[in-house]
């Protein structure tokens, strides 16, 4: 089973959040690029796994002899858990930006 795709993606975002726990206030601005480019990374990773999982389910629905259910059950779960993981990012930074807007001056 390779899950190389999910590792990279908990790395970067271990990595996003020591490097964010490191910044300075003064390059929270030159951080942002960085940030947004990880998130469309991962969302983009998140999108391939998917389309992965697809392709292969169509290609066992038509009959194809080199693919088993196994791998298409191992790939589909894959998808599923790194969507999941994504949807409880956007949450947690949903819910982060609720707080900070509910901040008072």
């Amino acid at each position: 089973m390779n899950t190389q795709g999910i590792d990279q993606l908990l790395g970067e975002l271990r990595q996003a959040a020591s490097q964010a726990a490191n910044q300075e206030p003064a390059s929270a601005a030159a951080g942002s690029a960085d940030f947004a480019g990880l998130l469309k990374s991962s969302l983009d990773q998140v999108n391939a796994a998917q389309h992965e999982a697809d392709k292969l389910q169509q290609a066992f629905d038509a009959g194809d002899p080199n693919v088993n259910l196994q791998d298409v059950m191992v790939q589909l779960q894959k998808a599923s858990l790194s969507f999941q993981t994504m949807v409880q990012v956007r949450n947690r930074l949903v819910s982060a930006y609720q707080e900070i807007m509910s901040m008072q001056a």
